[in-house]
């Protein structure tokens, strides 16, 4: 994605990508949009794709139980939930790093 562009879970607020990618990385904080707000975001409104390829399937594992209770989507959290439970004992690999 072109950093010009807005990202498609940002409709309702003023940061571009690389503002929102700082956010998201624990460089930046613009008042109560921390990272924990930019991943529950990431959580609920991006593809499975881009959520794995922006938070990574180790920082989902050891932080679900934080963000777990702030995402709506009840299809989402039993996703997750499924995928936290899953993933250490099937595909321990995916963890290392």
């Amino acid at each position: 994605m072109q950093e010009t562009q807005q990202l498609p879970y940002l409709w309702d607020y003023d940061l571009d990508p690389a503002q929102f990618y700082e956010i998201l990385n624990g460089r930046l904080v613009k008042g109560r949009l921390n990272q924990d707000w930019a991943t529950r975001r990431v959580l609920e409104y991006a593809s499975y794709n881009e959520i794995i390829r922006l938070i990574g399937y180790k920082r989902l594992i050891e932080n679900w139980s934080r963000w777990r209770g702030k995402i709506r989507s009840k299809s989402r959290v039993r996703g997750f939930d499924f995928l936290v439970k899953w993933l250490p004992e099937k595909h321990p690999e995916y963890l290392r790093g």
